[in-house]
């Protein structure tokens, strides 16, 4: 729509109050959501959404839980995704760059108000591996490693390097729908016509040119993962300039496979 993002917003934020009301605010216990939405599409909320869902959860007593699982240590150029818009949220999930995948590990924040609930409650529930001391030194070693080669503040200035580079792709080939990214949380949808955004593979399907696509790039080094109809662009944080160059080059290369199929 020809409209600001904020007006954007304004309105998701107006219809999210709509169904508070008509759910009956004392129902909800909290609102859930991904600080960036990940595979399904690399959703980058518009400028106020967040603030606003904020604001809801403080207007009407719901707690506020930010999903950081594929976001956060530094994957869109922040620690965590949900400062990007400087809020803070009542709980936070986190889970895989926790430990950069050396150990399986997932963890819980929570603001204090909330953690002292358990101060005279116990929280049962538990599982096998729960703390195990492997995953969690593999956590505070990673965390200190990041901080120390500046791992976040590298994504960070990465981010604006792929953005450039996706526009790019976009600019050049038909089969481009759109593309989105944030620090290097990227996406390309593929479309067989950009007018229409015919998808290029069906909902929860793939299609023969999006097997295609993606063999190719594996035929010439280049790992990535296919969802639907999107190429998702999630490299590893310490990449240079030149290594993604170099996988990009094989990509536009690839995307000449989805030209043919598209209107041009």
């Amino acid at each position: 729509p020809n409209i600001s993002e904020e007006e954007f917003a304004r309105d998701y934020i107006n219809h999210l109050e709509e169904i508070i009301l008509y759910e009956g605010s004392e129902s909800i216990a909290a609102i859930l959501m991904e600080s960036v939405t990940g595979t399904n599409g690399i959703i980058i909320p518009p400028n106020g959404y967040m603030q606003g869902v904020r604001a809801l959860c403080d207007k009407y007593g719901i707690v506020m839980i930010a999903d950081e699982v594929m976001s956060g240590f530094g994957r869109t150029g922040k620690w965590f995704a949900i400062e990007h818009w400087g809020v803070v949220p009542d709980i936070m999930t986190m889970a895989k760059g926790l430990t950069s995948a050396y150990a399986p590990l997932g963890a819980v924040a929570m603001k204090p108000e909330i953690a002292a609930a358990f101060d005279e409650q116990v929280f049962e529930s538990g599982l096998t591996y729960t703390s195990h001391p492997i995953s969690l030194a593999a956590a505070v070693a990673n965390i200190q490693a990041m901080r120390e080669d500046q791992v976040v503040e590298h994504a960070a200035g990465m981010g604006g390097v792929l953005r450039r580079m996706l526009t790019d792709l976009g600019e050049s080939h038909p089969s481009v729908g759109e593309v989105r990214s944030i620090g290097l949380f990227g996406i390309i949808e593929l479309v067989k016509d950009r007018k229409t955004k015919e998808p290029m593979a069906p909902w929860n399907g793939s299609s023969p040119e999006m097997a295609a696509l993606r063999t190719y790039c594996l035929d010439n080094g280049l790992f990535l993962y296919t969802h639907w109809h999107t190429v998702l662009i999630v490299p590893p944080l310490i990449i240079t300039e030149e290594q993604l160059r170099e996988g990009m080059d094989v990509l536009d290369k690839a995307l000449t496979i989805t030209d043919k199929v598209a209107n041009k």
